[in-house]
C-alpha cells in the first residue's frame, strides 16, 4: 500500500497481522462525519475551493450511504475503516480525495473516531439501563405487597418487602449511568487538528470542527490529544462495574428460581431445557450473564495492560483498544435487553416467600430491640435473645412457640404480651420507618419517586 519510503511491497502475513478493519469498520459514519468537519475546515482555511468541499463532502455521504446498504466491500489490505474510506474517495473523484488528509494524521482520526463512537454509546447504554430500571420498577410495582426474607452470609436474616429488595438494583443501575456520564463528559474533547503529535504547520479552525461535532472544547496538548485512552478505559471500568451489579441480579435470580427457593417463575421465554432431563427450566439468561461479566473484567485489564507500558505519543499497540471496548459495551448492552425483558415476564410466588419470611427466627433482633428499649444494653440484649433461639432449637420450637416462662426467665420485660406483638410480620415491617427503611409507606414513597423519575 505505502509507497516514498518503503520500496518493497508489505508482507502478505504482515497485511493479515496487521489490518483492523475486520473490527474498526464499525466507525465508519463517524470517520466519514469527522472528514466533512476536516475539510470544511479545510475550505475555510483556503486549502480548498468550496466546489472542492463540496465534491468531497458528495462524495464521502454517497459512501457512508453504500456502507449502511451494505453495498460497499471492506479491502482488508487498505489495513483499516480510514484508509478504506479515502481510497475510494479518491477512486469515485480523482486525485482531489487524496487532498483531504492535509493537516490531519490517522492518529488524531482514529481518536476521534472513537470518541464520537463512544458518546454515542455511552447515551444507547444509558438509555438501555432506563429499560432495566423500568423492568424492574414493573416487576416490583406487580408484587407492591410481596415479603420475602432479606438474607447476609445466605442465612435468613431480617423479612423486607419485595420492592426493596428490588430497588436496591434499580439504585445500582442509576450509579452505573451516572458513572458513564461522567465518562461521557471528560471525553467530550476534540482531538482532531493534533495531528500526528505535534499537529500541523496549516491551522485549522479547531473550535468551528469542535461546534460541527457537538464537542464542548478542544484538546489543549496535541501528544496527549493522540494518545489518551483514559476514556475508553473509564468507559470500560464503568462497564465492568455494572456488569458485577448485573450478576449479583443474575445470582439473585438464579437462587429465587430454584426449587430450594422457589420465589421466582421465569417465563418459557427466557429459559431453556435439558438435552437429558425433561423436567429443567434452567434461568440461562441469568447464567450466561453472570459469566459474561468475566469478559467485561478481562476487557478492562485488557486496555489497562495495552497502555501501561507505551511512550508517548501514539504507538501501534494502540490498534488493539477498539476490539475490547466495541465487545464490552455489546456485550453490557445485550444483557441489560434481555434481562429487562425477562424480568417483564417474571412472576413472583407470593405465598411461598411470604412463608419464608414468616419464620420468627427473622424477627430475633426485634426482640433485642424491645429489650433495648425496655432499658437493657443491646450486647445484654443481643446474648438474651441468642439464648432463647439456642433453646427453642434445640427444642425444636420456632422462637416464638417457648413457653411464658422460658421468656420471663431470661428477661421480666418478655412478658406474653411483648411476644406477641413482636413476633407480627405486618409490624415489624411497619415498624422500619427509618429513612431508607423497609417500611410499606417508605417503600412506596421510593417507589412512587422512582416512577415518577423514570417517566420522566
Amino acid at each position: 500500500m505505502w509507497k516514498g519510503r518503503f520500496q518493497e511491497a508489505a508482507s502478505g502475513l504482515l497485511q493479515d497481522y496487521g489490518e483492523s478493519v475486520s473490527v474498526d469498520w464499525r466507525l465508519f459514519d463517524h470517520d466519514i462525519r469527522g472528514s466533512i468537519a476536516h475539510a470544511r475546515a479545510l475550505s475555510v482555511a483556503g486549502i480548498l475551493t468550496p466546489e472542492e468541499f463540496c465534491a468531497i463532502e458528495t462524495g464521502l455521504l454517497e459512501i457512508r450511504e453504500d456502507i449502511a446498504e451494505g453495498r460497499f466491500e471492506f479491502d482488508p489490505e487498505l489495513e483499516d475503516v480510514h484508509m478504506n474510506i479515502e481510497a475510494e474517495l479518491t477512486r469515485r473523484i480523482g486525485p482531489l480525495g487524496a487532498r483531504l488528509h492535509t493537516a490531519r494524521s490517522r492518529n488524531d482520526q482514529v481518536a476521534l473516531d472513537l470518541r464520537l463512537w463512544m458518546r454515542e454509546a455511552i447515551e444507547e447504554t444509558r438509555e438501555d439501563l432506563r429499560g432495566m430500571q423500568r423492568a424492574l420498577l414493573g416487576f416490583a410495582g406487580r408484587h407492591a405487597d410481596a415479603v420475602l426474607p432479606g438474607y447476609t452470609h445466605l442465612q435468613r436474616a431480617q423479612p423486607v418487602l419485595l420492592p426493596h429488595h428490588v430497588l436496591a438494583y434499580v439504585e445500582m443501575f442509576e450509579r452505573d449511568s451516572g458513572r458513564l456520564g461522567d465518562c461521557a463528559r471528560r471525553l467530550d474533547v476534540l482531538p482532531l487538528g493534533s495531528g500526528a503529535l505535534a499537529g500541523s504547520t496549516i491551522a485549522l479552525d479547531r473550535e468551528a470542527m469542535a461546534r460541527e461535532l457537538g464537542f464542548s472544547r478542544v484538546s489543549q496538548n496535541s501528544m496527549d490529544a493522540v494518545s489518551d485512552r483514559d476514556f475508553a478505559i473509564e468507559a470500560a471500568s464503568a462497564l465492568a462495574v455494572l456488569g458485577m451489579h448485573l450478576s449479583r441480579l443474575s445470582e439473585d435470580v438464579i437462587l429465587w428460581a430454584s426449587a430450594e427457593f422457589g420465589f421466582l417463575r421465569l417465563s418459557d421465554r427466557h429459559t431453556t431445557g435439558s438435552s437429558l432431563m425433561p423436567q429443567k427450566k434452567n434461568p440461562d439468561i441469568a447464567e450466561l450473564t453472570r459469566g459474561k461479566t468475566g469478559r467485561l473484567y478481562g476487557n478492562l485489564v485488557a486496555l489497562l495492560t495495552l497502555m501501561k507500558g507505551l511512550p508517548l505519543t501514539y504507538n501501534r499497540d494502540l490498534q488493539e483498544d477498539k476490539e475490547a471496548i466495541f465487545d464490552s459495551f455489546h456485550t453490557v448492552r445485550s444483557a441489560l435487553k434481555i434481562f429487562a425483558e425477562m424480568m417483564m415476564a417474571a412472576e413472583f410466588d407470593e405465598e411461598r416467600a411470604r412463608a419464608a419470611a414468616s419464620d420468627p427466627n427473622l424477627l430475633a433482633t426485634d426482640l433485642a430491640d424491645r429489650l433495648v428499649m425496655g432499658g437493657v444494653p443491646f450486647r445484654h440484649a443481643h446474648e438474651i435473645v441468642g439464648k432463647l433461639v439456642a433453646l427453642a432449637a434445640a427444642r425444636r420450637l420456632p422462637l416464638s412457640g417457648l413457653p411464658p416462662e422460658d421468656c420471663l426467665a431470661a428477661s421480666p420485660l418478655l412478658t406474653p404480651e411483648t411476644i406477641q406483638s413482636v413476633f407480627s410480620l405486618k409490624a415489624a415491617l411497619e415498624a422500619r420507618t427509618a429513612a431508607g427503611a423497609p417500611s410499606p409507606q417508605r417503600v412506596a414513597e421510593r417507589l412512587a419517586w422512582w416512577n415518577e423519575l423514570l417517566s420522566a
